[in-house]
C-alpha cells in the first residue's frame, strides 16, 4: 500500500498540490505546496507562501489519512 502511495507521489514531484493536515484536537491545517523531494520514509514539500517554508510528512501519514493530498 505504501509503495502505491510512493508511486503516485513520484508522478507529481515538482507539481502543485493541496495538503490537508489533521493535527488532532480539531487542529486542521491546509497548505498549497510543491512536492520537492522523496526519501525512503518521508517526502518534503515547499509551501507556497511568503516565508518559503518546507515541511515533511511520512507515507504512513497519507495511509492513515492524517495527511490528505489533492492533486491539481
Amino acid at each position: 500500500m505504501i509503495d502505491k502511495i510512493k508511486e503516485n507521489l513520484k508522478e507529481h514531484i515538482g507539481k502543485e498540490v493541496k495538503i490537508v493536515f489533521n493535527g488532532g484536537r480539531n487542529r486542521i491545517e491546509e497548505y498549497n505546496a510543491i512536492i520537492t523531494q522523496m526519501y525512503n520514509f518521508v517526502f518534503v514539500v515547499k509551501l507556497l507562501n511568503d516565508v518559503n517554508e518546507t515541511k515533511s510528512f511520512t507515507y504512513s501519514d497519507v495511509l492513515t489519512q492524517t495527511v490528505e493530498i489533492y492533486f491539481k
